[in-house]
């Protein structure tokens, strides 16, 4: 594919992703489509093969993003506790940026997906996984390091972050102050930081 051609599929792809974001798959119409990306019907299923499938690939860029933004952050820190803390205290900046949505699109996406959209319902659903295991992954790195007390369940840990995640994301979406969301944001990550001093001293 010709490098200006690849590039127009992308700007087209990340115009997609932010409408779908905002609207949900049902809201958003075809015209809605053809106004965003400025292409006629005919070039947009020729480019991405139907409203399904681009949705299913603006899901897939959206986690794919999600994931690269947590990776950096985790980057940055050597301790594994750490990075966590970080990422949700980043997360606490929700309101302060324009954004689509601040809710999560794939948790938008398992809410309001049914039964006729089964394919992509599937899709949002390994995403969440896929997040969910980085988190998991995570936290077992931390207890290879020694950072989590004795008996600390991994995938709990890493269940219980993604739901912590996903109820920050939805309550940033009301009308309430950013103040608000960068406390509630600290609150977690202070959480996340105090597993290292619920670890039991060592004897002798």
């Amino acid at each position: 594919m010709p490098r200006a051609t690849l590039h127009n599929r992308q700007d087209s792809l990340e115009r997609a992703l932010h409408l779908f974001w905002q609207k949900g798959f049902h809201a958003t119409s075809l015209k809605d489509l053809e106004r965003v990306l400025d292409m006629r019907p005919g070039s947009i299923y020729a480019t991405f093969g139907s409203k399904d499938a681009l949705f299913q690939e603006a899901l897939e860029r959206y986690a794919r993003l999600a994931l690269v933004e947590l990776e950096r952050i985790m980057a940055e820190h050597p301790s594994p506790l750490s990075g966590l803390a970080a990422y949700l205290r980043k997360l606490g900046g929700l309101r302060d940026s324009e954004v689509p949505s601040r809710a999560c699109m794939l948790m938008k996406s398992l809410l309001e997906l049914g039964e006729r959209e089964q394919v992509a319902l599937s899709k949002a659903e390994t995403l969440l996984v896929a997040m969910e295991q980085r988190f998991v992954e995570r936290f077992e790195a931390a207890r290879d390091a020694q950072e989590l007390p004795a008996g600390a369940d991994p995938v709990r840990l890493g269940r219980r972050m993604q739901a912590e995640v996903m109820g920050l994301r939805a309550f940033a979406q009301r009308d309430v102050d950013s103040a608000v969301v960068h406390a509630l944001a600290e609150d977690m990550a202070d959480a996340i930081e105090a597993l290292r001093s619920q670890k039991k001293p060592r004897l002798g």
